[in-house]
């Protein structure tokens, strides 16, 4: 499916839950890897704000790409930002949603529209 480059130049982005690696199968406990690197991927909890709207979102990152330093509640960044529609049939019922992943996840800074 397509994927959406997001420009999150303009918004603000704050660290809602901390990485914690992402499950692949909730029964098993398996851990979800990268298919092409075979990295292990992490999950964290963001909420983007830009032009006066919020979303809470989850964002997929390779594990190399968490940063040290960060703190649930402070601005982040998230280079390379890509939204993926997806879609699948789970017990005869068709699931739709949005998957967010980035390359890395770092420290950040509140924008200067934010800060004014």
């Amino acid at each position: 499916m397509r994927v959406i480059r997001i420009d999150t130049s303009s918004a603000t982005i704050l660290l809602t839950e901390a990485p914690a690696p992402k499950v692949r199968d909730r029964q098993t406990g398996e851990i979800a890897k990268d298919t092409v690197s075979g990295e292990v991927l992490m999950t964290v909890g963001v909420v983007y704000i830009d032009e006066g709207e919020s979303a809470l979102i989850q964002v997929t990152i390779p594990e190399s790409g968490v940063a040290d330093g960060l703190t649930v509640g402070a601005p982040i960044a998230l280079p390379g930002l890509v939204a993926r529609p997806w879609q699948s049939v789970f017990n005869g019922q068709q699931r739709h949603g949005i998957a967010y992943r980035a390359t890395a996840v770092m420290p950040g800074a509140f924008s200067m529209a934010e800060a004014g």
